[in-house]
């Protein structure tokens, strides 16, 4: 069953958090060179408009005429759905600390309202740059391609009564009009739903009303208009109509009898931030049950309103709403560009990206050539590292785990889960551990943002299965992605572990690029095993050989191995640290690659998303260099190398050599401090070698990336000098995977 914390054991846990906190501290601190210089005190740039930032080049990417249609219409999509997390987790969050008097000034300098200001000019510029791109060139891009929005107008006689009947039979039964008046209150509006502000007049009266009709959410925003074939080309026209659309054309179906004097769309953003107290909560399951319910009506922190929308209509909804004139967004229709995803299903490959197929791990088809499939025999062989989406995850790490359900001569298996899909293989080969007798123990983050529905719904099914489900350490979520599977063999128990970089999801297995270690080294089975009896038991003085786990040991750990390539290279070595993450913030981590700069280290930072260093600046960072790569895949995973010119590595044996990491951990506070996390060091030669490789690929002059400047300003570099594209290096990387003789998912 579900374990869950009574009050000694949350004590206990509460001291052993704060013990953790206090150690890295110690470990963080160090003496002051004589020569060493303070640092600057504006040397971090804002984490949030960093965010923005990144955001931006998802924005340039869909303006990308390089890139094909629909590929551009679904990163338009994704800005927007982008901008949306943003808004209900990281604008909600600053406007609840401000309110509340517990917000304080960033490390960029900024103070709170200050932030928040800057945040709303920047946001408001990009939102109103993305939504005028869509509707001045993505949808005359896709017309031209015969894949049309249509208005009502445009409608021929006949598709206008097929849309009427599709109205009255599937549109108008579940249509809900909402008056406002003395007797009608003004209703709640959900989080991020469509819906229409309708002025209607009494003829008798000649009173106006306000009205609200909400779009139904279970319903294609996009409806299909019959598809039209050219007479001459016999091109297949792809025509749709916005639903919003469809109702306002049929709106004298809901106010019989009244005069329609406005309808305008608009759309309501609210805090979504999950807020639990684990400490108060005897049952953390419960307690998230009721957060979600909350957070359905949180205060709203943002309205978009059709740009056609008269100043009454505006002012009306921004009083009723409570927003203020700042949080107000004019847009033109449609709004939520969202709605481009639903685009994705058209079948127009010659507007898309050539079709991507994953291969199998070739380590892993070596052994199925031979004899049937048996991962655990080549992993026994030698460590198996995998890199998706171009190694298969369905016949790698899901194989991996279905096998151990089916073998019987397993007889445990533990597993994270942070995010899986629906649907899941893999809650599905866990449940049939379970059944099989195996002791099977999950554990299950439910506080994991916009998941934890579904969260939720997996731990209760395990439990019903007879598996171990546990919720991880009080006040920490559980990020690392970490299986361990424990076999009987002829020599002995042997544990198999799999340490990654992205979650146990197929689906977005095949979106994202991550990496993953399959391994069965008795070093790394002991490692997971003290590890997940410290997050299902207590074990709060573990100690580690190949890991680095959060919040103990991961940033004093880099932070050792930065500060060596410092003396390294103030002693005339060789000295370099290359690092690849979604985001770099930590402000200790990112002082100390300063100090390794100053020292003369050669940095190179390949960063998806948020970067609050400051690279060459002359004194300060010279020699940091950082890059952002953003493609048709999401860069997601996570490496740290050092050179090790020195020799054996901090806390190992006489083993030389450059040292790599991969794991779960951003260089953020939450990763570092508020988290599980693990990172596990790769010790195969060749192993190591391929992951420098991939990081100096992705650093490479040769290929198109956006190079950051000392301004924070991102520089998109896609052309060569004599106006040749660059290089895409996931394009290579697909091309270099569908080479080698491997079988096919």
């Amino acid at each position: 069953m579900a374990q869950i914390f009574d009050a000694p054991s949350k004590a206990i846990l509460r001291s052993q958090i704060a013990e953790h906190i206090a150690e890295t501290d110690k470990n963080d601190r160090r003496e002051t060179r004589p020569d060493e210089q303070p640092l600057p005190p504006d040397r971090f740039f804002d984490r949030e408009l960093s965010w923005l930032k990144f955001n931006k080049r998802v924005l340039e990417l869909a303006e990308d005429e390089d890139q094909p249609i629909l590929e551009r219409a679904n990163f338009g999509a994704i800005f927007a759905s982008n901008l949306d997390e943003f808004f209900m987790v990281r604008v909600a969050g600053l406007k609840r600390r401000i309110d509340t008097g517990i917000a304080v000034t960033a490390a960029s300098g900024l103070s709170p309202r200050q932030q928040l200001r800057a945040i709303s000019d920047q946001a408001h510029r990009l939102q109103d740059e993305h939504a005028h791109y869509i509707v001045d060139h993505i949808l005359p891009a896709l017309a031209k391609e015969r894949i049309v929005l249509l208005s009502w107008d445009k409608l021929t006689a006949a598709e206008q009564e097929r849309l009427s009947r599709y109205y009255r039979q599937q549109v108008f039964p579940v249509l809900t009009p909402l008056a406002v008046d003395p007797a009608h209150p003004f209703p709640y509006i959900s989080g991020n739903s469509i819906n229409l502000a309708v002025l209607v007049e009494n003829p008798t009266s000649g009173k106006s009303h306000f009205a609200r009709v909400k779009i139904p959410g279970n319903l294609h925003r996009l409806v299909p208009v019959d598809d039209m074939t050219d007479d001459e080309t016999g091109d297949v026209r792809y025509g749709f109509i916005t639903m919003e659309n469809l109702i306002i054309a049929h709106l004298e179906s809901l106010f019989p009898g009244m005069i329609i004097k406005e309808a305008r769309s608009f759309r309501v953003t609210r805090n979504e931030d999950i807020d639990v107290e684990e400490d108060d909560a005897e049952n953390l399951l419960n307690a998230m049950e009721k957060e979600l319910l909350r957070r359905r009506f949180g205060p709203p922190i943002r309205l978009e309103i059709s740009d056609a929308t008269s100043p009454f209509l505006s002012q009306l909804l921004a009083d009723q709403l409570g927003v203020s004139a700042d949080e107000v967004y004019r847009l033109p229709s449609p709004l939520d560009m969202t709605l481009l995803f639903e685009l994705q299903g058209l079948d127009r490959p010659d507007l898309k990206y050539s079709p991507f197929i994953p291969t199998t791990n070739r380590q892993i088809a070596e052994v199925e050539s031979s004899r049937a499939q048996d991962i655990f025999a080549a992993i026994r062989e030698r460590d198996i590292l995998l890199h998706h989406p171009y190694d298969s995850f369905s016949t790698s790490v899901q194989a991996f785990l279905a096998q151990a359900a089916a073998d019987p001569k397993v007889l445990a298996i533990k597993q994270t889960l942070y995010r899986t899909s629906s649907n899941s293989p893999i809650i599905d080969a866990l449940v049939d551990a379970a059944h099989a007798g195996k002791q099977v123990l999950a554990l299950v983050e439910i506080k994991a943002r916009f998941d934890e529905d579904a969260n939720i719904m997996w731990a209760r099914k395990l439990e019903r299965a007879g598996v171990h489900v546990v919720y991880g350490i009080v006040g920490l979520k559980t990020h690392c992605k970490l299986s361990l599977v424990v076999r009987q063999e002829q020599d002995g128990l042997r544990r198999y572990c799999h340490v990654g970089t992205g979650n146990y999801n197929p689906k977005t297995a095949r979106l994202y690029t991550d990496l993953g270690l399959l391994t069965c080294d008795p070093v790394v089975g002991q490692d997971l095993t003290r590890l997940f009896n410290q997050l299902s038991g207590y074990a709060p003085k573990s100690s580690f050989h190949r890991l680095l786990v959060a919040p103990r040991t991961i940033r004093s750990g880099l932070i050792q191995r930065i500060r060596r390539e410092e003396d390294a290279a103030r002693a005339g070595k060789e000295a370099w640290i290359k690092i690849k993450v979604n985001s770099i913030v930590d402000e200790k981590t990112i002082d100390a690659l300063y100090r390794a700069s100053q020292a003369g280290v050669k940095i190179d930072i390949v960063e998806r998303g948020i970067c609050a260093l400051k690279p060459g600046v002359p004194g300060l960072s010279d020699n940091i260099r950082v890059r952002s790569i953003l493609g048709r895949f999401l860069e997601h995973s996570r490496i740290y190398a050092f050179c090790n010119s020195d020799g054996p590595q901090i806390g190992e044996g006489p083993i030389s050599g450059p040292e790599v990491w991969i794991g779960s951990a951003d260089l953020m506070h939450r990763n570092l401090d508020r988290r599980v996390e693990a990172l596990v060091r790769i010790t195969a030669p060749e192993q190591i070698d391929e992951l420098i490789k991939y990081v100096d690929l992705q650093m490479s002059d040769d290929i198109a990336s956006w190079h950051m400047q000392p301004d924070g300003t991102y520089l998109h570099v896609s052309h060569a000098e004599d106006g040749s594209l660059l290089a895409d290096s996931q394009e290579l990387l697909i091309k270099k995977h569908t080479r080698r003789p491997r079988a096919n998912n």
